[in-house]
């Protein structure tokens, strides 16, 4: 009964929190909120076009192109719809399967990626930790502070959970407590987490799919496309 009397009152408690922190810090958040979103936008897009098609060209060379862009849609459309990379599992596996990937490597390969390989939520990782970094005004010059950054969104990724918003609240907790702010900015970075979802998770999704074509191209051979045709 505790509980449910403080989840009533919990959304008035955080907009109380966010009413005041706006007050001292002014529009640079929101600005900043604005900012986050558009510059991962475009970095996802990137990705998406640029780097997944270039995966599919090394594994299967233009056939490879060919067929991810002929088949990876809808599993690209069910991770936008659902913000999660585990509903988005056996679309993904019947994507990659079409493709051209065997079904032992893709049911193997895919709900593993799941848990392990998430492109979208490291990049976004990043850019929460940055975000932390240019709000509290510190200094990101040396190349161990890099690399702090870098680990830390590495370790940090390997806590998102593939549920829809609010799966890395446990991921931001620990950013903010290894980078040394308050733990009053968890709900900074759960308001970015829930901004970036949507494309994080075509990242993930996606990923998993051109993870599948290159272990395929690894195991079966350049010429695994045309054996998964045959059979």
């Amino acid at each position: 009964k505790i509980i449910t009397i403080i989840m009533y009152y919990a959304p008035i408690g955080l907009g109380c929190y966010f009413a005041a922190f706006v007050g001292k810090i002014g529009t640079i958040i929101v600005v900043g909120y604005a900012k986050v979103f558009g510059i991962y936008t475009v970095a996802c897009i990137f990705c998406f076009f640029f780097i997944y098609s270039l995966y599919a060209v090394i594994a299967g060379g233009v056939e490879g192109f060919k067929r991810f862009w002929k088949f990876i849609l809808p599993a690209t459309f069910t991770a936008l719809a659902t913000c999660s990379s585990a509903a988005s599992i056996p679309v993904n596996m019947q994507t990659s399967k079409n493709i051209g990937v065997s079904d032992d490597i893709a049911e193997t390969l895919i709900p593993l990626g799941t848990n392990f390989h998430k492109d979208g939520s490291i990049i976004g990782s990043v850019f929460k930790a940055m975000f932390l970094v240019c709000l509290f005004g510190t200094n990101v010059y040396t190349p161990n502070d890099v690399i702090q950054i870098l680990g830390v969104s590495l370790i940090a990724t390997l806590l998102v959970t593939a549920v829809p918003i609010g799966g890395g609240t446990i991921s931001e907790t620990m950013i903010i407590t290894m980078l040394g702010y308050p733990l009053t900015a968890v709900p900074i970075l759960t308001t970015i987490a829930s901004i970036i979802d949507a494309p994080a998770t075509v990242l993930n999704v996606v990923g998993d799919s051109c993870s599948s074509l290159i272990v395929a191209r690894i195991i079966d051979g350049k010429k695994f496309l045309k054996m998964k045709k045959s059979a």
